[in-house]
C-alpha cells in the first residue's frame, strides 16, 4: 500500500484541523495606498489619464474592497492625480460605505447614479469634473463588454485602452505580505492534501472525497469553501478538468486530487497524484516522468528567463521519453503553468510564446501533467515563486510515487 494512503476517516481528520485565520496577517491599507501610487505612476508613464476598475479581484487589490459583478455599475476610478472615486448605485451607498469603515480604508468620494440614470455617463461626468475631457481612459481587463461599450459611448471624446498594462502590471509581481499569505494558503492546502489521502478506502466515492476537501478547507479557516475541486479516480485521471460524473476508488486506482481555497484573499492550489495500492510498472514509468518535468521546469526558472523556457525545459523533458511530441498526447496537452495570487489563474503564464522576463515577486504554478487518454494521467503540481535569488518552491514537491508526502522520512 502507498505509504501515507488510507487507515483514517473524515471525522477523525476533521478533529485534528483548527483555525489558521491569525498565522498570517491579511494585506492592510498601507500597502493598498503604495498600490494605487504605482498604478498612478505607470499611467502617468503611459500617458493614461484615469483607470476603471470593475467589480473584479482588481478592485480588491487596490482598496480591499470585493463586489460581486452584475448588471448594476460598482466601480472605482483612479486617475493618474488624485484620490480614487467609487460609483455605486444610490440605494447600495450605506453599504459601500460600511464596507469601506469594516476594510479601514479612511474617507472616501462616493459618487451615486439612480436607477434610471445612466452609470457610464457618470463616470464620464466625474472624469470631466477632474479636467480630463479627451484623456485617454484605461478598463479593467476584467470588465465585462456592454459596460465597456457603454463608457465607450457616453465618454466618444476619449480614448480607450486595455488596463492590463497597468493592473497586470501591479499585480505580477508579489509583495513579501502576498507571498507570506500564499505560503501559508499553500501549506495548509497541503495538509488537507495529505489528510485526503489518510480518509481514502476501496468503494469511497469522488463525491465524498469532494465533500471532505470543502469542510477541512473551512476547518483551517479558509475564506469560504474551495472554488475547485477536482477529484478523479482510475482513468479519468487523465482528463485535466475532470469528468461530468462520480467514479468510486478501486485498488490499483491512480488518485488524482486538485483543490485550492482564498486565504486573505489569495488562492492555493496543488495537485498530489498517487496509486491507492501498490503501483504498477506503467504507473511508476509515467509518474517518473511528471516528476523530472516539474523538476526541469524549476530548473529552468531563472530571473530574466523568458515564460516559454520554463514551458520548453519540461516539454523537452517529456518528448525525450518517448511522449508528445508538442502538445500532442500521450503527453502533455497544456501549458506548464499559470500565475496565481487573487485569481486562481492570473499573470504570468507559463506557455510556449510568451516572452515575458521572470522577475523577483513572479509567482506561477509548475504542472506538467502527462496525459494517457484510455489508461491514466499524473499531474504534480506545486508553484514557484522568484525572489532576489531566484526561485523557491511554495511547498515541498511530492518525493515519490511510493511515498507521495514523504511520510516515510519523517
Amino acid at each position: 500500500m502507498t505509504i501515507g494512503v488510507g487507515g483514517s476517516s473524515p471525522e477523525e481528520e476533521l478533529r485534528k484541523l483548527t483555525s489558521k485565520r491569525d498565522s498570517v496577517a491579511p494585506i492592510g491599507q498601507d500597502e493598498r495606498r503604495q498600490r494605487v501610487a504605482r498604478a498612478q505612476a505607470l499611467m502617468r508613464e503611459q500617458g493614461i489619464s484615469a483607470l476603471y476598475l470593475d467589480a473584479s479581484t482588481s478592485t480588491f487589490y487596490f482598496t480591499g474592497l470585493r463586489f460581486h459583478g452584475s448588471e448594476r455599475m460598482h466601480g472605482v476610478v483612479i486617475p493618474a492625480e488624485g484620490e480614487p472615486v467609487h460609483i455605486s448605485p444610490a440605494f447600495e451607498e450605506a453599504k459601500l460605505r460600511a464596507l469601506i469603515e469594516d476594510a479601514g480604508a479612511g474617507p472616501a468620494t462616493v459618487r451615486c447614479w439612480q436607477e434610471n440614470e445612466d452609470p457610464a455617463a457618470l463616470v464620464i461626468d466625474i472624469l470631466d469634473g477632474m479636467g480630463l475631457a479627451g484623456g485617454t481612459l484605461a478598463i479593467d481587463p476584467m470588465t465585462p463588454f456592454f459596460r465597456a461599450d457603454a463608457l465607450r459611448r457616453a465618454g466618444n471624446s476619449y480614448d480607450f485602452v486595455n488596463g492590463a498594462t497597468i493592473t497586470d502590471a501591479c499585480r505580477r509581481i508579489k509583495s513579501a505580505n502576498e507571498i507570506a499569505i500564499i505560503r501559508t494558503a499553500m501549506n495548509l492546502t497541503l495538509d488537507v492534501q495529505r489528510a485526503t489521502a489518510r480518509i481514502l478506502r476501496e468503494g469511497m466515492t469522488t463525491t465524498e472525497v469532494a465533500a471532505f476537501l470543502t469542510e477541512a478547507h473551512l476547518a483551517l479557516g479558509f475564506d469560504g469553501a474551495p472554488a475547485f475541486r477536482i477529484v478523479l479516480f482510475g482513468e479519468p485521471t487523465a482528463y485535466p478538468h475532470g469528468v461530468p460524473y462520480p467514479q468510486t476508488l478501486k485498488s490499483g486506482d491512480m488518485v488524482l486530487v486538485d483543490v485550492g481555497g482564498a486565504f486573505h484573499g489569495y488562492n492555493s492550489d496543488l495537485t498530489r497524484s498517487y496509486v491507492f495500492g501498490e503501483p504498477n510498472a506503467r504507473q511508476r514509468e509515467i509518474w517518473s516522468i511528471a516528476k523530472r518535468a516539474t523538476q526541469a521546469a524549476f530548473d529552468a526558472a531563472k530571473l530574466g528567463a523568458p515564460c516559454e523556457a520554463v514551458d520548453r525545459a519540461a516539454r523537452r523533458t517529456i518528448e525525450a521519453a518517448g511522449l508528445g511530441p508538442g502538445y500532442a498526447t500521450p503527453g502533455l496537452p497544456h501549458r506548464t503553468g499559470h500565475g496565481l495570487g487573487l485569481d486562481v489563474h492570473e499573470e504570468p503564464y507559463i506557455v510556449e510564446g510568451n516572452a515575458t522576463r521572470l522577475e523577483a515577486g513572479m509567482c506561477f504554478s509548475n504542472e506538467p501533467m502527462i496525459c494517457v487518454y484510455g489508461e491514466f494521467g499524473v499531474r504534480l503540481e506545486d508553484h514557484i515563486y522568484m525572489a532576489d535569488d531566484g526561485a523557491h518552491w511554495f511547498t515541498e514537491p511530492s518525493p515519490s510515487i511510493d511515498d507521495p508526502f514523504g511520510q516515510g522520512t519523517q
